[in-house]
């Protein structure tokens, strides 16, 4: 194993208590002891004297933008009713996003006629989802054939 003096291997563990991570260690060692380890070497010279090298914080993904929107629509759609004709009024407001996340052919958001706003998409394998801004949100019971209608319009325009 490595030959370090006492006062090498304090250096080391005291390296590590400041936050040198393995890489840094190995250089100052190579710099400020004239000791060449290898990569290896330094980790195994680690373990021995039992230091504990601190894992640095990882940061957080940034939050996702809110995509841009190119369609609105705050329409209803009968089932019976043609695709292409004019669509009643409601309370219901559904939005496509210009571009959808990863792993999703589509997406949008949703407004409720209880004003909340929910992020539905439809992944690569034709699966639904949606995502609400609190676990086990339901929207309104009274909204939900008037969603499908409008997702089943607005998948048949963009030919889903």
């Amino acid at each position: 194993m490595a030959n370090l003096t006492p006062q090498q291997r304090q250096l080391v563990e005291q390296w590590a208590a400041e936050g040198a991570n393995l890489n840094q260690i190995q250089d100052r060692l190579r710099a400020e002891c004239a000791t060449t380890l290898t990569y290896m070497e330094t980790r195994l010279l680690i373990m021995e004297l039992g230091v504990k090298i601190q894992d640095k914080p990882r940061e957080a993904p940034p939050e996702p933008k809110p995509e841009p929107v190119i369609a609105e629509s705050d329409t209803q759609l009968d089932e019976t009713s043609d695709p292409s004709a004019p669509l009643p009024q409601s309370a219901l407001k559904v939005s496509v996003d210009e571009s959808p996340p990863p792993g999703a052919i589509i997406s949008g958001r949703a407004t409720f006629s209880d004003g909340v706003t929910v992020q539905w998409f439809m992944d690569e394998q034709g699966r639904f989802g949606m995502r609400g801004p609190a676990p086990g949100y339901q929207p309104p019971a009274a909204d939900i054939p008037s969603f499908q209608a409008e997702l089943d319009h607005i998948l048949q325009l963009r030919g889903f």
